[in-house]
């Protein structure tokens, strides 16, 4: 038996998995550097500080000082690095990996470290999972960029890396798994893909067992569903509730960001600005400063009374919105969790204190809100089940989690097209989920590649004319067919006429009006090449005129298929060199 020696050769998956694994222990080697970091900034400015205002008396008033540290320190980076350093930054992660290629530079490891932990470890209202799952995911780029894999490879080494890093900061690698797949991936993704993010949420959930224990985030016990027939209503309204408080989260973020946005300030200003209006939040309830796990397990376990987690909902959204919307760096995913303790534990409150002999306690409705927001703000509802599974190993949760959280998804998409990650893309009118190819077509307008010098034929023009036309013209074959007026009623092309070449009577008395498409399919300059190709390919014309607007038919140009390719290719080479310039030679 003769053995070849390339049946020894690992195959291209077999290599991506072995990579992916890389890089999942790369990730959860980030985790481990990033949370201990973020704890040292907690040490050496919040701790003391918080402790020096808590004396009471006139001391507390200086509690605003402590975000406002945190928020001043990063103005030397976001000095260095421009548009790298403050504000929300998933988004333009997602842009980057989607819509740019998937290149990250290594310094997003670096810059998103030092600055998430300035601003969550001295108090302000953000969390660390978004800006890890970034930290991860740059990791996966500098890996892809090193062995030069392909668009669609270099996503999935991102997506691990953001699988590996979710996953070893809640030690919950099945929730890590679908973050990336859900999220940064946008649900589409290949059995191929999905095992190396398997690979890469189990290894770096194990690395972080093994540096930290085998404990979730905050664990979640003893989840009780009392009387399944009475409370399973209870959750489906309470999804509800949550849709409709995440849809209320998202507005309010924005607005709060484009505020700071249309500000006269220097944007250098507006971060400490922002630590301030924190800072004086805090003072009277200082529940809202920093990631609030601590606040989120007390709720879990029924310590939180009903006025105030009602009040800490709408403190927590704004603080939020504050932070990150003056230019403060951080994630939504650990306010999200927050603000859905809240919300379900007040929704469960009130259930109990009406229904108690049917009802579990507070402490079980927040354990479910706590998913259940998450799902609906960010539109991924199965991240959100399998993290709330993976911190209470109690089956008895999923039926719960699962209905509020596919409520929430469902009413906060009604109400509200995008996730919290995607109106900025709306914004632009950009649908992410489509991918870059689609993005760049709907870039261009049709107005810009159009032809407009357009020869016409009138209505009662006879067949004979249009025939020397087209042996005059030679460029087309399909004329638009224009009234008295100058409006469009029609098209005619060769196809129509192709019966009266050989009948010399009918060519010299029948009209194009006559013979013409009245059917007309058409354009503006305002459409998209989006628009246009899918035209082309469900219609299979060749050409399509363009006229002023659907009301006023009155034609601007024609535009032809190749044309509306040669743009798109264009304008990929254009932003392909935009993005990967050349250093210019010296001399």
């Amino acid at each position: 038996m003769k053995i070849r020696a390339k049946e020894f050769i690992p195959g291209e998956n077999f290599l991506m998995v072995i990579i992916a694994a890389c890089i999942g222990l790369g990730a959860g080697v980030a985790n481990i550097g990033f949370r201990s970091f973020t704890e040292l900034v907690r040490r050496l400015i919040f701790t003391p500080g918080y402790a020096f205002v808590s004396q009471g008396g006139w001391h507390i008033l200086l509690l605003p000082l402590v975000p406002m540290t945190g928020m001043a320190l990063l103005i030397p980076f976001s000095l260095l690095f421009p548009g790298e350093v403050n504000g929300y930054g998933f988004t333009n992660f997602l842009r980057k990996v989607n819509l740019q290629g998937g290149y990250i530079g290594f310094r997003t490891i670096i810059l998103r470290t030092i600055a998430c932990a300035l601003t969550i470890g001295t108090g302000n209202s953000a969390g660390v999972e978004g800006p890890i799952a970034q930290v991860g995911g740059a990791l996966g780029s500098q890996v892809g960029r090193f062995f030069q894999v392909s668009s669609d490879r270099m996503k999935v080494y991102i997506a691990a890396g953001c699988a590996g890093g979710v996953a070893a900061m809640f030690n919950a690698p099945i929730a890590g798994m679908f973050f990336a797949s859900e999220i940064v991936l946008l649900g589409t993704y290949e059995i191929a893909s999905f095992s190396a993010l398997v690979i890469a949420s189990a290894l770096a959930t194990v690395l972080s067992r093994a540096y930290y224990g085998a404990h979730p985030a905050f664990p979640i016990t003893d989840f009780t569903l009392v009387n399944p027939v009475a409370e399973i209503p209870l959750y489906i309204l309470m999804g509800v509730w949550i849709g409709i408080l995440s849809v209320l989260h998202i507005k309010v973020f924005y607005w709060v960001r484009d505020c700071f946005a249309s500000l006269a300030w220097h944007p250098q200003l507006q971060p400490v600005a922002g630590g301030l209006l924190v800072g004086v939040i805090a003072i009277f309830f200082p529940q809202v400063m920093g990631d609030g796990y601590l606040v989120i397990k007390a709720a879990l376990t029924d310590h939180v009374g009903l006025g105030l987690m009602a009040v800490l909902i709408g403190l927590k959204i704004v603080a939020t919105a504050v932070t990150l919307g003056s230019g403060g760096a951080g994630g939504v995913f650990a306010p999200a969790l927050f603000i859905g303790a809240m919300a379900g534990g007040s929704f469960g409150w009130l259930a109990h204190y009406f229904f108690p002999a049917v009802t579990a306690t507070a402490g079980a409705y927040a354990a479910v809100g706590v998913g259940a927001f998450l799902a609906a703000s960010t539109h991924a509802p199965l991240t959100a089940i399998f993290l709330l599974f993976e911190m209470t190993g109690d089956s008895s949760i999923i039926i719960p989690i699962m209905l509020a959280s596919v409520i929430g998804v469902v009413v906060s998409a009604r109400l509200n097209h995008d996730s919290i990650d995607t109106v900025d893309f709306s914004r632009e009118g950009i649908d992410i989920s489509e991918g870059r190819e689609t993005a760049i077509m709907r870039s261009i307008k049709v107005g810009r590649v159009m032809r407009e010098d357009v020869d016409f034929i009138g209505e009662e023009a006879k067949i004979d004319q249009l025939l020397h036309l087209f042996c005059l013209g030679g460029r087309s074959f399909y004329f638009p067919v224009i009234d008295q007026s100058g409006a469009m009623t029609g098209i005619v092309s060769l196809q129509d006429v192709r019966n009266a070449l050989y009948d010399e009577a009918l060519r010299c008395t029948a009209t194009v009006g006559e013979v013409c498409a009245r059917r007309v399919v058409f354009l503006t300059p305002d459409d998209t090449l989006h628009t246009a190709l899918t035209l082309f390919d469900q219609k299979g014309f060749e050409e399509l005129p363009v006229v002023e607007s659907s009301q006023h038919l009155w034609v601007v140009g024609m535009l032809k298929r190749r044309d509306a390719i040669n743009a798109y290719n264009a304008e990929v080479v254009k932003r392909g060199i935009s993005a990967r310039s050349c250093p210019v030679p010296l001399g």
